[in-house]
C-alpha cells in the first residue's frame, strides 16, 4: 500500500515533521515521567494511580504505533508500507485503542467506588480486583483487534493501493476492498458499538451515581474535593470518546477522509499528549510526586 498522509502538501512537510516530532517527544516523556513518579512514591500505590500507570503506559504504546511511521514517511519521502506491515499497524492501533476504551470504564468504576463507598473502598478495590479489571481491558482490546484485523485482511483488494490517511485506519483500508462491503461495515459498526458504546455507557452510569452522591454532600468544599478527583478523567473521556464515536459508528457513505484524517489526530495524537498535562496540572498528589522525583 501507499499511505497518502500529508504528502499532498509538500510545502508543509518540514512543518509537519517538526510538529509531530515535538508531539511525540512530549507525549512519551510526559507519560513516562508520570509512570516513574507514581512508581517512585509509595503514597500513590493506590487503585486510582494503578489505573493511571496503566493508562500512561498505554498512551506511550498507542502513540508509538502511528507517529514514528509518520515521521519516517515525512523524512524519507517513501510512503509505501507492506501488506503485513499495514495489518500489524492496524492490529496494534485497534489493540491499544480498544484497551483504552475499557480502561477508561474501569477508571470510572474506581472513582464510583471511591466516592460512593469511601469506607469500603480499599476492601472492594483490592489488588486482585484492580489486576482483574486491568487484565480484562487488555484481553478485550486484543480480541477486538485480532478479530477486526483478521477479518479485513482476509478480504480481496484490487484497484487503487493508495490509503488516504496517515496510517492504516479501518475505513480507508476498507475502501480499497473489492466488491460490496456492506456486511464488513455492519460488522465494524456493531463491534465498535460494543467496544466503544458499552464502556461509555458504563462510564455514564458510574458518573450518574457519582454526581448523585456528590449532591448529597452538604459542604461546598466537600463537593468540590469529590468532583475534582473525577474532572481529569472526565476531560480525557470527553476528548477520546467524542471523536472515536464520530469516526467509527457511521456508514461508509458518510466518510469524508480528509475530515476524518484530522479528527483521527484527536484520539490518536491529541489525547495521549493531553493525558500527562491534565493529570499532572489538576492533581496535587501527582505534582507532589513529580517535585519529589
Amino acid at each position: 500500500f501507499v499511505i497518502l498522509g500529508f504528502s499532498h502538501r509538500p510545502d508543509m512537510k518540514a512543518f509537519f515533521f517538526l510538529l509531530f516530532l515535538c508531539i511525540y517527544i512530549i507525549t512519551v516523556l510526559g507519560n513516562l515521567i508520570i509512570l516513574l513518579a507514581i512508581n517512585a512514591d509509595p503514597a500513590l500505590h493506590t487503585p486510582m494511580y494503578f489505573f493511571l500507570r496503566n493508562l500512561s503506559f498505554l498512551e506511550i504504546c498507542y502513540t508509538s504505533v502511528t507517529l514514528p511511521r509518520v515521521l519516517i514517511n515525512l523524512l524519507s519521502g517513501d510512503t509505501s508500507i507492506s501488506f503485513a506491515g499495514c495489518a500489524a499497524q492496524m492490529y496494534f492501533f485497534l489493540f491499544f485503542g480498544a484497551t483504552e476504551c475499557c480502561l477508561l470504564a474501569a477508571m470510572a468504576y474506581d472513582r464510583y467506588r471511591a466516592i460512593c463507598n469511601p469506607l469500603q473502598y480499599m476492601v472492594i478495590m483490592n489488588k486482585k480486583v484492580c489486576m482483574q479489571l486491568a487484565a480484562s481491558s487488555w484481553i478485550c482490546g486484543n480480541l477486538v483487534a485480532l478479530g477486526h484485523t483478521t477479518f479485513i485482511f482476509s478480504l480481496p483488494f484490487c484497484g487503487s493501493n493508495v490509503i488516504n490517511h496517515f496510517f492504516c485506519e479501518i475505513q480507508p483500508v476498507l475502501m480499497l476492498v473489492c466488491g460490496d462491503t456492506y456486511w464488513n461495515e455492519l460488522q465494524i459498526i456493531l463491534a465498535a458499538a460494543f467496544v466503544i458504546l458499552m464502556p461509555f455507557l458504563l462510564i455514564l452510569v458510574s458518573y450518574g451515581l457519582i454526581i448523585s452522591s456528590i449532591l448529597k454532600i452538604r459542604s461546598a468544599k466537600g463537593r468540590y474535593k469529590a468532583f475534582s478527583t473525577c474532572s481529569s478523567h472526565l476531560a480525557v473521556v470527553t476528548i477520546f470518546y467524542g471523536t472515536a464515536v464520530f469516526i467509527y459508528i457511521r456508514p461508509k457513505s458518510s466518510y469524508y477522509l480528509d475530515v476524518d484524517k484530522v479528527l483521527s489526530l484527536f484520539y490518536s495524537v491529541v489525547t495521549p499528549i493531553l493525558n500527562p498535562i491534565i493529570y499532572s496540572l489538576r492533581n496535587r498528589e501527582v505534582k507532589g510526586a513529580l517535585s519529589k522525583m
